[in-house]
This record gives structure tokens, C-alpha cells and sequence, in this order.
């Protein structure tokens, strides 16, 4: 199931028009897809920003077409490490900044068109490479040819190419038998409801204890508190001037407009010259 099999499915149960999601899971993986509905789908590519932590498991000895477990084996190898050791080596060798060829068969596109059809077709294309930063890389249990690990990285890494390369890396190959996504910015797997569960629900009062304050996933962005005049502009799309920013604020900043303290309008651009705040996304009126 891919995430945009989730999204239709929510969709004609909840019946609800507009949904997105805030980042890709591979069909192959499980765990967390925040799902953005309605008018916070306005809001998406903000929350698409966050870090990611996953579990990995890969296995050594095998490549694959796709780099995971649905792919076509292309080549084998009978020099599986044996040692933690150099495995540990091979797997710090990630960390920090590096640079991923996207595969194939993934949602990128090339010329207008996704990767993954091209693959289909029996295309391959030269790929440019994606600077991606690797904060965190922890064996969990290393039963040879199995290795699991807890990755937490940057938005964009491929944690099949990483499997990819570490096999690479030993000598042997691997590819990603397995991943699930534990976390995306402040959502955790313990905050999410299952896509069975979230199926079952019959009315909006039922779905209300599993909506989240967009506020959570916005967190690290500046917030400015607007009164009542100032949100009137703000939400019919008017820049809005002599805030009081409390602290200083770099120009150019992208920051949260809340409306009383706490509630979210919207997300706008500041303008530290003359103390502006232009609305770039509004979420919801001052009464709702």
C-alpha cells in the first residue's frame, strides 16, 4: 500500500475532499504518516520539513533491483561480515552530512516524469546526487546476515540507499528487508492510530481525540501574537504592521499567527524594517 492508497482511503470514509500527507512512506514500510486534512493540507509542505527516526532491518549478502525486499535479486554474495566490529566501522562511516544517489525506483522525478515508471519501463537515468544529513546511526542487534538498526535523519534520505551503500561499504551487498518510521518531527509512532481504527470512525466526534494542533508540528517556527484587528487582516489575506515581536526576529522569517494565544491562523513572512507580518498560508478565521 503506498501513502497515496492511505489518503484515498481516508478520504471516502471520512469524506472529506481535501487530504495530503507530510511525507512519503515506501509500501514496503509501517509507522507514521501525518495526514493533513482539509485546510491544513495548506499547510503540508511546512510539516514535510522535520526530521525523520526509523528501525531498519537489512540484510547482507543480497542486492536487489529496488533495494528493498520487493525487488528482483541481482547479484549475491557468500561474504557475509561476521564481526560487529566492522560493521559498526562501515556504519559510522554515515554520519553527517553525505551525499545519496535517489533510486530508481522511488517517487523523484527526471524530466517531468517519476522515477519509478521509468524504471518500470526498463529506463535507468543518471540521478544527481541529495546532500542529506545522517544525525544518528544505532545497532540494535547484529545476527549475521541480519543487522537492525535506529536511524534518525534529515527529510529526503532514502534508508534503502543507505542499507545499499553500507553493503556496498562491507563488500557484500545488502538490501532493506524492513522499515518502520518512528517518528516525523514531534509525532510519534505512540501518537498515531491505526488505518483500520481510523476507518471505523462513524462521525466528527469520533475523530476528534486523534486531531492534532498543527501548533505541535510547527513548533520550531516563531510565533506572533495578533489582536483581534490584526487577525482580521491577516486572515483576508493583508499584511498586518507595528507588531510587537517581544524578541527580535531576522527578516525574512516564515512564523506561526496566533489568534487568541494559542490558536493558529495561519503562517506569514516578517518584515523586521517596519515590524510586517505578510500572510503567506491561512488556516482558519479568528472564531473558529
Amino acid at each position: 500500500m503506498t501513502s497515496h492508497d492511505v489518503i484515498d482511503r481516508v478520504r471516502q470514509r471520512l469524506k472529506i475532499r481535501k487530504a495530503g500527507h507530510t511525507g512519503t512512506l515506501d509500501p514496503l514500510a509501517t509507522g507514521v504518516l501525518v495526514l493533513c486534512l482539509g485546510r491544513a493540507t495548506r499547510l503540508s509542505s511546512y510539516f514535510a520539513d522535520h526530521d525523520k527516526t526509523y528501525s531498519a532491518h537489512i540484510r547482507f549478502g543480497v542486492r536487489t533491483s529496488t533495494l528493498d525486499a520487493e525487488g528482483e535479486v541481482i547479484a549475491r554474495s557468500g561474504s557475509v561480515p561476521g564481526r560487529l566490529e566492522d560493521v559498526r566501522v562501515a556504519v559510522d562511516a554515515f554520519l553527517g552530512e553525505i551525499e545519496q544517489i535517489p533510486p530508481m525506483y522511488s517517487a523523484r522525478k527526471m524530466d517531468g516524469r517519476r522515477l519509478y515508471k521509468l524504471a518500470r519501463e526498463g529506463t535507468e537515468v543518471a540521478r544527481r546526487p541529495s546532500r542529506v544529513r545522517i544525525y544518528g546511526i544505532d545497532i540494535i542487534e547484529f545476527r549475521p546476515p541480519d543487522l537492525h538498526l535506529t536511524v534518525s535523519s534529515s527529510k529526503g534520505t532514502y534508508i534503502r540507499t543507505l542499507a545499499d551503500d553500507i553493503g556496498r561499504q562491507l563488500g557484500c551487498g545488502a538490501y532493506l528487508a524492513g522499515l518502520r518510521r518512528t517518528a516525523a518531527g514531534p509525532v510519534s509512532v505512540d501518537d498515531c492510530v491505526a488505518l483500520n481504527h481510523l476507518e471505523s470512525i462513524g462521525s466528527e466526534e469520533e475523530l476528534q481525540p486523534f486531531l492534532m494542533d498543527p501548533n505541535r508540528l510547527l513548533r520550531d517556527l516563531p510565533r506572533l501574537n495578533l489582536d483581534a484587528v490584526q487577525a482580521g487582516r491577516f486572515v483576508h489575506g493583508n499584511a498586518v504592521t507595528n507588531i510587537e515581536a517581544g524578541t527580535a526576529l531576522e527578516s525574512g522569517r516564515i512564523v506561526r499567527a496566533l489568534y487568541p494565544e494559542g490558536v493558529l491562523l495561519g503562517i506569514g513572512r516578517w518584515r523586521a524594517a517596519d515590524r510586517m507580518l505578510k500572510p503567506v498560508r491561512v488556516l482558519r478565521q479568528p472564531e473558529s
